[in-house]
C-alpha cells in the first residue's frame, strides 16, 4: 500500500503490471527470485570475496513458501536467474544440482555451500512494510559481512529493497499521470480521450508507438501460449494434493460439442481458458502476471471472450477467406491492445491505492483486482464510456470484497484454479451490467478500492496466504 507521506505514487504502466514469469506465485516465486537476483547483482566486484551465504524468510514467505516454490526461486535468483527468462525445465535441473552438490553458484560465479534446508524460516515475524520479507547476507572467509539486505515482495512480482521508498519502476515522466479513478476520468474528459488512448500516450513517453503495440501483443501471445500449454499437459499437479488437470479433457469435450465456437458455449470457453492458465501456473509453468500469478487466468479468459464473442470481433461482411482471416487477426490485435491498456489503468489504481498481494489483503487483492481490471477492459471493448468502464470495474470488485486467501496445503491449486474461472464470469457480467447504465452509480471505484484496503487491513492474518485458516485447515490433505 502506498504511503501518502512519500509523495505521489509512481506511475504503474502496462509493462509493469503485465510481466512474464514462472508459477506458481508472483509474490512467492517471481518476487523472491527477482529480489535474490538483484541482491547478487549489486555485489559487483565484492562477489569474489564471498564464501558464505545466509537467507531468512519471514511471514507468509516462510509460512507457505514450500508450496509456492519460494525456496527454489530464491536459490535460482541467487544464481542469477530471472523469472522472465528462466524456463521450467531449467528450474528443475538447477534445483536438483544445488541439492546434489550442496552449493549455490552466486550470479553464476563462486560456489558457496548452501541447500534449501539452510534457509531460515520465521513465519511469525511480520514487518510493518509487508509480510513478504526476506533477508540475504553474504560473508567473507573471515566471517565478516560483505553485504546484507532485506527485501520485500509486494505482490505481482514487484519488489523493494529496504531503504528504497518505492517499488523499482521506470521513473520517466508521463503526460497524463493519475492517482485515482476521479483523476483518470477527469483527464479523459479534458483530453476528449478514452482510458486506453490516455494510457497509450503515457506508454509512448517511454517507448515508440510501434514498440508499445508490439510489446502489448507479445504479452497477449504469451497468455495464449500459456493456454495452449495448459490444454496440452496431462496428469496431476505437483505438490502432493494429486489435483488432476482438467483443461485437456474439457478442451476435447468442447471441440466435440462446439466445433464452430458458437456463442452458446462462450462461458465454457472462458472457464477453459482460466483453468488452463491456472493449472499451468500451479505446475510452475510460464505465465503472465495479470496482475498476479494466483489470478493469472482471469484476464486471459475475459480477453478470450472479447476477442471471440463480441461485436468488435465479428467478421467484416463480403470479404474473401484470406482477407477475412487477415481482418480478423487485426481486429483481435486491436481488441487486445485496448483491453490490456484499459486493464492496466485500473490495475495501477489497485497497486498504488491498496494492494494486489494476497498475503497483505487476502484474495480480494488478487482475484478481486483481476476481475475488476477485466470487467473494465471488457466494457471498453464493448464501446463503453470511461464512466461505464469505471462502473464495471467497481461492480466487479464490490462483489469480491472480503475474499480470503486460504490455499489448501499452501499450494496455488484449491481454491485458486476454480476461483479464477468464477471471477472471469463475474467480470463479464459486471461489464454487461455497467453498459446497461449511463455510468452514473452510487459507489465509486475509488471508494471500493479504499474499502478493499480497509477490509484487508482488518482481515485476520490466518486468511491472508498463511494456510492457517479457511479451506487450508478444513480440507484434509490426501
Amino acid at each position: 500500500m502506498h504511503d501518502v507521506s512519500l509523495g505521489p505514487p509512481p506511475y504503474i504502466g502496462v509493462f509493469d503490471l503485465f510481466t512474464i514469469g514462472i508459477g506458481p506465485s508472483s509474490s512467492h516465486t517471481v518476487g523472491p527470485m527477482r529480489a535474490a537476483a538483484d541482491f547478487v547483482a549489486r555485489l559487483g566486484a565484492d562477489l569474489a570475496r564471498v564464501t558464505a551465504l545466509e537467507v531468512t524468510l519471514y511471514g507468509s514467505l516462510a509460512a507457505t513458501g514450500q508450496g509456492h516454490g519460494t525456496f527454489t526461486a530464491v536459490l535460482l535468483g541467487l544464481e542469477g536467474c530471472r523469472p522472465d527468462r528462466v524456463r521450467a525445465p531449467e528450474v528443475a535441473t538447477r534445483a536438483a544440482r544445488i541439492e546434489q552438490e550442496g552449493t549455490v553458484a552466486l550470479a553464476g560465479g563462486p560456489h558457496v555451500p548452501f541447500r534449501v534446508a539452510d534457509i531460515v524460516r520465521e513465519p511469525a515475524t511480520v514487518f510493518e512494510r509487508h509480510t513478504n520479507a526476506m533477508c540475504f547476507t553474504v560473508r567473507d572467509a573471515d566471517g565478516a559481512v560483505v553485504d546484507s539486505a532485506r527485501y520485500f515482495s509486494l505482490g505481482g512480482g514487484f519488489i523493494a529493497r529496504e531503504g528504497d521508498e518505492a517499488v523499482a519502476v521506470d521513473a520517466t515522466p508521463v503526460p497524463h499521470p493519475f492517482g485515482s479513478a476521479v483523476e483518470l476520468l477527469d483527464a479523459c474528459r479534458a483530453e476528449g480521450a478514452g482510458i486506453a488512448e490516455l494510457m497509450a500516450r503515457n506508454e509512448q513517453a517511454r517507448r515508440t508507438p510501434d514498440a508499445v503495440r508490439t510489446g502489448i501483443l507479445a504479452i497477449r501471445d504469451a497468455m495464449d501460449e500459456c493456454v495452449a500449454a495448459g490444454i496440452a499437459a496431462t496428469g496431476t499437479l505437483p505438490g502432493g494434493l494429486e489435483v488432476r488437470r482438467r483443461a485437456p479433457a474439457w478442451h476435447e469435450k468442447l471441440l466435440a460439442q462446439d466445433p464452430d465456437r458458437s456463442a452458446a458455449f462462450s462461458q465454457e470457453w472462458v472457464n477453459l481458458v482460466a483453468l488452463a492458465v491456472n493449472e499451468e501456473n500451479a505446475a510452475g509453468g510460464r505465465v503472465v502476471t495479470a496482475p498476479t500469478n494466483g489470478a493469472a487466468g482471469i484476464i486471459p479468459a475475459v480477453l478470450h471472450y472479447a476477442q471471440h464473442y463480441t461485436a468488435a470481433s465479428s467478421a467484416a461482411p463480403g470479404a474473401d477467406d484470406a482477407d477475412a482471416a487477415a481482418d480478423a487477426q487485426t481486429r483481435r490485435d486491436d481488441i487486445a491492445v485496448e483491453f490490456l491498456l484499459t486493464a492496466a489503468a485500473i490495475g495501477s489504481l489497485y497497486k498504488t491505492r491498496a494492494s494486489i498481494s494476497g498475503a497483505e489483503v487476502g484474495c480480494q487483492g488478487e482475484v478481486g483486482s483481476a476481475s475488476s481490471m477485466a470487467a473494465g477492459a471488457l466494457a471498453a471493448v464493448l464501446g463503453g464510456t470511461p464512466e461505464q468502464i469505471e462502473n464495471a470495474a467497481e461492480i466487479a470488485m464490490e462483489h469480491n470484497l472480503g475474499l480470503t486467501c486460504d490455499p489448501v496445503g499452501g499450494l496455488v491449486q484449491i481454491p485458486c484454479i476454480e476461483r479464477n474461472a468464477i471471477a472471469a464470469g463475474k467480470a463479464i457480467n459486471a461489464a454487461k451490467m455497467a453498459l446497461w447504465g449511463d455510468g452514473t452509480h452510487f459507489v465509486s471505484l475509488d471508494t471500493v478500492i479504499e474499502t478493499m484496503r480497509q477490509t484487508g487491513r482488518d482481515m485476520s492474518d490466518k486468511y491472508k496466504e498463511t494456510a492457517l485458516g479457511g479451506l487450508a485447515v478444513n480440507v484434509v490433505e490426501c
